[in-house]
């Protein structure tokens, strides 16, 4: 099993086509369905009362929720716009609500859990959720600028407790206080995490390992409905496709990414999750046998 936790939400997100409100998502609901493609994954998150029942059920069907938290309140909300290219967003409003104080439980089932995902979170939180788990063979964490900005020390403490972490580069830039994204890895890797992906928006993807530089293309695109949660759903194949075959090899991580990017294409291709929640194996891998195609020479 892979235990992914993080945030779940209702988005109102605005592109220039188009304006959704109270959609599903939140880091690791965008994470545990991309991973659930390839393992099976239970969620560890929050929502409020308000937290419509349809969305339950949808994600009843793809993941565990014994790792749910209803509380008594209002769910976590985030609101962006994006701009005119789509490239880049900024937050109208935040209202964390339940997130603001709650203290996860690991369900005694997620204990066992080999392979651990902390997306996007409050790093303190993560840190101390770690030490829930029994036999952890393969942890990564993400971040963003707000923890950066705010908890920069705690966010350093939490790469030295987790075995890789994901990133994307103004956040690697932001946080090494370096420009140089090969600068950016080896900073992040001397402060303890052996594994450092920079993500690149539709540019792809580098690993870092050791000496060692893997550099992956996003998968060419159109279309682009809604970024939103693509580099989550990155994050959440990754892992998840590495869970799926108990394996930390260079072969299989390499593997791994390429799921990654692929995931994160669909993720855009509709608003939130409505891409996502279709999206079939049959789908997964007829992409990957066309991004294999993209880049061999």
């Amino acid at each position: 099993m892979l235990a992914v936790f993080g945030s779940a939400s209702l988005d109102t997100i605005r592109t220039p086509k188009k304006t959704v409100r109270n959609v599903l998502g939140g880091a690791a609901i965008f994470a545990s369905i991309a991973a659930s493609n390839f393992v099976e994954t239970g969620l560890i998150a929050v929502t409020g009362r308000d937290f419509p029942k349809k969305y339950l059920d949808m994600l009843s069907k793809k993941v565990d929720l014994r790792g749910l938290t209803v509380k008594d309140g209002r769910t976590f909300r985030y609101d962006g716009r994006y701009s005119r290219t789509l490239d880049s967003r900024s937050t109208v409003k935040v209202e964390l609500n339940v997130l603001a104080d709650f203290k996860p439980a690991v369900p005694d089932d997620y204990r066992r859990a080999e392979f651990v995902y902390l997306a996007n979170n409050d790093p303190d939180q993560n840190i101390r959720l770690l030490k829930e788990f029994d036999r952890i063979k393969f942890s990564m964490c993400d971040t963003i600028d707000f923890w950066i900005s705010t908890k920069r020390q705690s966010v350093i403490k939490m790469i030295k407790s987790v075995d890789a972490v994901v990133i994307n580069d103004e956040e690697a830039r932001l946080l090494t206080k370096e420009f140089n994204l090969i600068k950016c890895a080896k900073k992040i890797m001397g402060w303890g995490a052996r594994f450092v992906v920079i993500k690149k928006a539709e540019h792809g993807s580098l690993l870092f390992y050791d000496d060692m530089i893997f550099p992956s293309p996003g998968f060419s695109l159109e279309d682009v409905v809604d970024p939103t949660g693509a580099g989550d759903s990155f994050a959440g194949a990754m892992i998840g496709y590495m869970a799926s075959k108990r394996s930390t090899s260079m072969p299989v991580i390499k593997k791994a990414v390429a799921y990654g990017n692929i995931l994160g294409s669909f993720a855009v291709e509709g608003y939130g999750l409505d891409r996502l929640f279709d999206v079939r194996r049959r789908d997964i891998a007829g992409r990957l046998r066309t991004y294999e195609k993209m880049i061999r020479f």
